[in-house]
């Protein structure tokens, strides 16, 4: 099948059915004779990436900045998600006026693949068998994720990226990015994020996975056949992770010890207190959106992570005779990914002699901060991509 030109679809099923089909968004398609070379050693044809684009691409396709989406995100950076209602996760970031100026630049996000809200992933149809790819997926990487992008951005027309944002899995996207094609990258935004996954954060991935996977509805893999949904072990998996992206005086200032819609102790084990209705909420709703086994691949794309893998575990030799100009962001109570590993990769940037800025913001916030209205952040990168543009030619 040949690549077809991006196009729009419109979405008249469920969010179930969506997730395994198509997204009411743009869609890249790939045949069989381009495939997506794998880590893992294989090909992954035919394949599709879904995305979104806001603003202009200029005449000279100078202008575009990739903006790349973290564990639970998608492609709807800046407009409405249609499967939730809400605004899109970066909106506050994203826009006419805004940081990442939409007037501007011609900004692109992708839904990675693997992902389940239009590209391929495990709830996708494999063209073999008729039936979802399931645990038949190849084990993805977050190099993979990216090469599926530069095929995105061939196939736009654009040779060179203005830029590279994003957060948590976004941000190591962007590394990833710098390192695999940096004559395509002129600057780069790394946020919350590090060079490679602690021992720490693989071990709380654990957890969810086998969350999921002792579900009795999760069927091996196979519950979009047997037409059950791991709901249960999903939410516990969202619910125990949604703990690692806040920090402790964040959850103490929202909740304490307060009580949930009663005044005194049940003596049970329905949600006595607020942080556990809250923490049952964030578990339910998500359940709505996403798929147990595109939770699986994400969390393991991001456990294998490592840039220094393939330059004999040295930092700096892979950013070495870098170009790309880079900013890092982080905040002082992010603890999934605390500041000590972005000064790691702005250490090796500055052994490696690269344009590097560094910006730690203090706020009690936690990892989630990237995602919320942080006025430091906005004034960061606002100030950061500016000056690229002066340095590019774009202002």
């Amino acid at each position: 099948m040949s690549v077809e030109t991006a196009e729009r679809i419109h979405e008249t099923e469920d969010a179930a059915a969506r997730e395994a089909r198509e997204p009411s968004s743009l869609v890249m398609r790939f045949g069989a004779d381009e495939p997506l070379r794998l880590d893992a050693g294989r090909n992954l044809a035919p394949f599709q990436i879904a995305y979104t684009t806001h603003g202009t691409l200029n005449a000279e396709k100078s202008n575009a900045i990739l903006i790349c989406h973290a564990l639970t995100g998608d492609q709807y950076v800046a407009s409405p998600n249609p499967v939730t209602g809400k605004p899109g996760w970066w909106s506050s970031l994203v826009g006419e006026n805004k940081p990442v100026d939409t007037s501007r630049y011609f900004v692109v996000c992708s839904n990675v693949v693997g992902g389940c809200m239009g590209s391929t992933g495990p709830a996708s149809i494999d063209p073999a068998t008729g039936e979802p790819y399931a645990l038949h997926t190849p084990v993805l990487t977050i190099r993979d994720m990216v090469r599926a992008q530069a095929m995105l951005i061939d196939k736009l027309g654009i040779d060179t990226l203005f830029a590279v944002i994003g957060g948590s899995m976004g941000g190591m996207q962007v590394l990833e990015w710098a390192v695999s094609y940096p004559a395509r990258v002129f600057a780069a935004l790394p946020i919350a994020t590090g060079a490679r996954h602690s021992s720490q954060n693989i071990a709380f991935h654990e957890v969810g996975r086998q969350a999921v996977m002792a579900d009795p509805e999760w069927h091996g893999g196979r519950y979009i056949a047997a037409g059950t949904r791991p709901h249960k072990g999903l939410a516990v998996a969202r619910m125990a992770a949604h703990v690692t992206y806040l920090s402790e005086a964040a959850l103490q200032r929202k909740f304490g010890r307060n009580l949930q819609d009663r005044e005194a102790l049940g003596f049970g084990f329905d949600a006595d207190f607020q942080i556990e209705s809250y923490l049952r909420y964030q578990g339910m709703t998500f359940v709505d959106r996403f798929d147990a086994n595109s939770y699986l691949y994400m969390t393991r794309a991001m456990d294998y992570f490592d840039i220094a893998a393939d330059y004999g575990g040295r930092l700096a030799d892979a950013f070495r005779g870098t170009k790309t100009r880079f900013c890092l962001v982080s905040f002082t109570s992010d603890w999934l990914f605390p500041t000590e590993e972005s000064r790691a990769v702005v250490h090796a940037l500055n052994a490696a002699a690269a344009s590097v800025s560094f910006v730690e913001i203090v706020t009690d916030r936690g990892h989630d901060a990237f995602l919320l209205d942080e006025p430091e952040m906005f004034d960061a990168i606002r100030g950061f991509v500016s000056s690229a543009a002066r340095l590019r030619g774009l202002q």
